[in-house]
């Protein structure tokens, strides 16, 4: 259930900006139990909250409540919930759809890059986790051919009645949505060849068990591949919540059997982060 026109719906509208000057705020519509939040800084107010396939108030089954921690004192931008000493970010709900498809997403982020990265030879299966809008996962489509496919995975239901509206108007029959819990995103087993995470990693309430569920998925040469801001650069304009280092993505991947295979450095802000499982 989503929930819209709250007081602090409007108090937290006035946290995100936009780049563009008439685009000066984003509507946002709350998931339930998560205020949904900007990843401003001050600085330039480039914003990074993407939609993410987690919303703990949906949550199907009962995680392990010993993984996470509680802290009152913490980041005005994190929910307060900690994971091997990393503070879980507030999310953005379907209200930033226009946002995420702004035309200068592409000079700002380079997406050409990060789908270059995943080294495609059609026929792919990759799962676009916490797609969205469908950004990524209509790009990838076309490299796949027809015996590929992208199996586009939200929580939200306005974001995968996007993704079906825009494969039906595009005519893209290898877009396929999914609908993911809090702590599984439902892929097949042994059935995906890539996992791609674009800003959304570091927003997921439950990461142990989406990617242990992940790796379930993962055939066994499979890779997962996180873009993220970098955390390690300090002149990098988003919030530190909203940043992940590369040395926290490997900590939290090895937990789960992940090892760190490559890591891509060439973007202006993200770095591109590729793990395969462990042998």
């Amino acid at each position: 259930m989503l929930l819209r026109g709250t007081a602090d719906t409007i108090k937290h509208r006035e946290k995100i900006k936009m780049l563009h000057p008439k685009r000066r705020h984003v509507p946002i519509t709350l998931i339930l139990a998560l205020i949904a939040a900007g990843a401003l800084s001050g600085r330039t107010g480039v914003l990074i909250a993407f939609p993410a396939v987690l919303a703990p108030a949906q949550a199907s089954d009962s995680p392990d409540p010993s993984r996470y921690e509680t802290r009152t004192a913490h980041d005005p931008n994190g929910t307060g919930r900690f994971y091997m000493g990393r503070e879980i970010a507030q999310v953005m709900g379907p209200g930033g759809m226009d946002w995420l498809d702004r035309p200068e997403r592409e000079a700002e982020e380079h997406p050409a890059e990060v789908i270059d990265a995943l080294n495609l030879h059609g026929g792919e299966v990759v799962a676009d986790l916490g797609a969205g809008s469908g950004y990524f996962a209509f790009r990838i489509a076309p490299k796949l051919g027809n015996s590929g496919k992208v199996l586009a995975v939200d929580i939200q239901d306005e974001m995968l009645e996007t993704i079906r509206r825009r494969a039906r108007d595009l005519k893209v029959t290898n877009v396929e949505e999914v609908k993911g819990s809090a702590t599984d995103p439902h892929l097949p087993r042994d059935g995906v060849d890539i996992v791609l995470m674009v800003d959304v990693y570091h927003e997921l309430a439950f990461p142990y068990e989406i990617m242990t569920q992940v790796c379930e998925g993962l055939k066994p040469d499979g890779r997962v591949v996180f873009v993220e801001y970098r955390k390690e650069d300090p002149r990098v304009p988003i919030k530190e919540v909203h940043k992940m280092s590369v040395m926290q993505l490997e900590k939290e991947m090895n937990a789960v059997g992940l090892a760190r295979v490559q890591t891509i450095e060439t973007l202006p802000s993200q770095h591109i982060v590729i793990f395969a499982k462990r042998p």
